[in-house]
């Protein structure tokens, strides 16, 4: 079995939600975003993948967008949540669980309730905002 396969196919069905959970607390920008998700190897991603979904989240009216000046270089553009995009992952959130638990029933695993994410991503903060 292709496991780098397996792990691209399951990336896919998650980076929407990820994407959507990390601009709940902040706005942030499509680099940041990769760096951020990097640091959970199993959410490793690429500008060339976040770049495409985030311009369809800000179709979709689930992030907004603004460019603010950046204290190294050209200014970046920021995304943040809309409130269709808070209501979006919240029923990810919720679908998520179901489909989670039934899967593990499924192959006989089980979910920890650990949260990894937290423990392997340490937060960052914007300065100015």
């Amino acid at each position: 079995m292709d496991t780098s396969a397996l792990l691209t196919q399951m990336r896919r069905g998650a980076l929407e939600a990820c994407v959507l959970a990390l601009l709940e607390g902040e706005a942030r920008y499509g680099f940041e975003l990769v760096q951020r998700l990097g640091q959970a190897p199993a959410l490793l991603t690429s500008e060339g993948t976040i770049y495409p979904l985030l311009s369809r989240l800000h179709r979709e009216r689930l992030v907004e967008t603004e460019w603010r000046e950046s204290p190294a270089g050209p200014p970046r553009k920021y995304y943040r949540l809309t409130p269709r995009g808070r209501e979006a992952l919240a029923v990810f959130r919720q679908q998520w669980v179901e489909f989670r638990d039934a899967v593990d029933g499924v192959l006989g695993t089980s979910h920890t309730g650990g949260d990894t994410w937290s423990a392997t991503v340490t937060p960052t903060t914007e300065s100015g905002d």
